[in-house]
């Protein structure tokens, strides 16, 4: 099991790491709003998969960029509902119908979107630059 602490300090949250520090708020003057890290954790999570898939498949990645576009339903406590990332990927002897396989390998192996499946509607496109 792993344990987290935040203490609220007067305005957020705050989170010890080894890494430094995470300040929480639902307002975004004091902090990281509480869905900017769950979608984050979903896209870098997504994406560190999808590179290591990639580098097992022999092919070179130079530069990896996710976007993701957030959709929330109001009428469900401001819910997040969709997710849609892209990658942009950058390399050398990258196929794209290899590509396209390695980023379904991706969302079925990444923890944080296994985690959301069949409540947030995660879809994945890419492309090759």
């Amino acid at each position: 099991m792993i344990e987290m602490n935040f203490t609220w300090n007067g305005e957020a949250f705050e989170g010890e790491f080894n890494y430094g520090n995470l300040t929480v708020s639902g307002d975004e003057t004091k902090g990281f709003r509480p869905f900017q890290l769950m979608v984050s954790s979903i896209a870098v999570c997504s994406a560190s998969v999808l590179r290591q898939v990639l580098e097992k498949q022999r092919m070179t990645v130079t530069e990896l960029s996710v976007d993701a576009d957030v959709t929330r339903d109001e009428s469900k406590a401001n819910r997040i509902s969709a997710i849609a990332l892209h990658y942009t990927i950058k390399g050398e002897e990258l196929n794209a119908d290899k590509v396209e396989k390695a980023v379904k390998v991706a969302a079925k192996n990444c923890p944080m979107a296994q985690t959301v499946e069949g409540v947030v509607e995660l879809t994945e496109t890419f492309e090759i630059v």
